[in-house]
């Protein structure tokens, strides 16, 4: 079995890579014609049983792996446990051969993880996929026991604190997600196809199966179930206060909370929640989750022309990048830099010259979160009540 652990800190390129090669992928789906799927999102998840009870008490003597030498180190009889969240989900993206990965869980359970907490945080291609699902550590503050309270006093607080409640990461009970069995084989497939080997690092965190299969249970703040260990891909962001390395890391925007995902990737990952019978709870979360939208002419110019410079470049990359991986898909740190470059003068070049041209490309213009009012409704209802004092008008949603 594969032990050998490696440095917590990850490389320059690597960091890179994690969001380069997400975008890769995404770029990929845009331009293909993969036929859509149009059935029920459950008809798709072919149903596996639990892993065995034996399997799961094995998991405490596991380590993390290396990801770059698992799969030369790995044996063929060897399973893995591997915690999936987010797009991974869906079986469009996860399991099915033909658009997906092709990955064939022997087993799989759903589970809470409250030491991880799903984010947006993956920079990605601004105006068409401003970003990606990421995991982080979960830090437990004292508004987070608030529960519905929060919506009840946005409503009565201003403009300023309207914009600071809207966080993509609200969900306060901890990473829920689903735990697959599968072979070694498979947990190679999945970190080549994460970034070529090396753009995320293998860790072990304690999951805690649902308390019930039933979809309609509430989602306890803390699990008390019997935890296991399973691992999954980390590609962490520099913690908040803390200055990213001078010698390059992972694209990280300044504000982490602010872009937000596509409609095509959301839809993806509430089909892969519905698929997998996550609790309706967590359901209803992942639908409020308000999508990125071009809402000027002067956008779409910015998409296309971005579009036209860039992804070309990068589509040819992701292409050849089979050319240069190693026979386990690992690539080259020279191609992961190339790559990491290109990536880096997108996010440059729409911050000095297509934002300032275009516009806004990671988040809906004029989308505060809130469901009932967009920001220019407010500031225009609280012009009038300067004059004269109206009762206030609901204004359109424009998110």
């Amino acid at each position: 079995m594969a032990t050998r652990t490696r440095n917590l800190d990850m490389g320059a390129n690597d960091r890179v890579a994690a969001s380069a090669y997400t975008a890769c992928h995404a770029i990929s789906d845009h331009t293909s014609s993969i036929p859509q799927h149009n059935e029920d999102p459950h008809d798709r998840q072919i149903r596996r049983p639990r892993p065995s009870s034996q399997r799961l008490a094995a998991t405490f003597n596991d380590r993390a792996y290396d990801v770059e030498t698992f799969a030369r180190e790995s044996s063929k009889e060897e399973t893995v446990l591997y915690l999936a969240y987010g797009s991974n989900l869906a079986y469009e993206k996860f399991q099915d051969p033909k658009s997906g990965r092709g990955i064939k869980p022997l087993a799989q359970i759903n589970v809470q993880v409250p030491s991880l907490r799903m984010t947006f945080d993956l920079p990605g291609i601004p105006y068409t996929e401003p970003c990606f699902a990421n995991s982080a550590i979960s830090v437990e503050k004292d508004d987070d026991l608030q529960g519905g309270r929060d919506a009840e006093e946005t409503a009565l607080l201003g403009d300023l604190s309207r914009k600071q409640d809207y966080r993509k990461d609200r969900w306060h009970k901890g990473l829920m997600g689903v735990v697959y069995e599968v072979t070694a084989a498979d947990y190679a497939h999945i970190i080549a196809t994460e970034g070529g080997g090396a753009s995320y690092k293998d860790i072990l965190v304690d999951c805690y199966p649902l308390e019930s299969e039933d979809p309609r249970a509430t989602v306890p703040q803390h699990p008390s179930t019997t935890p296991f260990k399973a691992h999954t891909l980390f590609a962490p962001a520099v913690p908040e206060g803390e200055k990213p390395p001078k010698n390059g890391g992972r694209i990280q925007r300044p504000d982490q909370s602010y872009a937000q995902a596509s409609a095509r990737y959301l839809k993806l990952i509430t089909d892969g929640a519905a698929e997998c019978e996550m609790p309706y709870e967590y359901q209803d979360y992942l639908h409020s989750l308000h999508p990125f939208t071009i809402t000027t002419v002067r956008q779409r110019m910015g998409q296309v022309l971005l579009a036209a410079t860039f992804v070309p470049i990068v589509l040819f990359l992701f292409t050849i990048s089979k050319l240069f991986a190693d026979k386990h898909g690992v690539l080259p740190n020279w191609f992961k830099a190339l790559l990491g470059a290109i990536f880096k003068a997108t996010w440059v070049s729409y911050d000095y010259f297509f934002k300032p041209i275009f516009g806004e490309g990671e988040r809906t213009i004029g989308d505060d979160g809130s469901d009932g009012e967009s920001e220019q409704a407010r500031r225009n209802v609280k012009t009038v009540a300067l004059d004269i004092d109206v009762e206030k008008a609901a204004a359109g949603s424009n998110g």
